[in-house]
């Protein structure tokens, strides 16, 4: 795994740390234990997803799903961060 530099420069985790290892429990069809590891997983590939159509098809205009996919993935991250720092 890649260590986080946010992580090691200040101390506490950032707002993408366990995505690779949510990422890697998806590859191993551990579904629910990635959701729990990172919440915003499925909304993280969702937005990467978009914004690879966004570049690969210029004949449709993705820039409105494109915000509303980072929204909800933001509204995610910042879920799971509080609720792992504060609940946990």
């Amino acid at each position: 795994m890649i260590p986080c530099l946010f992580k090691k420069l200040f101390g506490f985790e950032c707002l993408g740390c366990g995505f690779q290892r949510s990422l890697f429990l998806l590859f191993k069809g551990e579904f629910s234990a990635a959701f729990y590891m990172y919440p915003a997983v499925y909304t993280t590939l969702l937005f990467l997803l978009l914004v690879t159509l966004y570049f690969l098809d210029k004949s449709r205009n993705y820039q409105k799903i494109i915000w509303k996919a980072a929204g909800l993935n933001i509204i995610f991250m910042c879920i799971g961060y509080f609720y792992k720092h504060f609940y946990i």
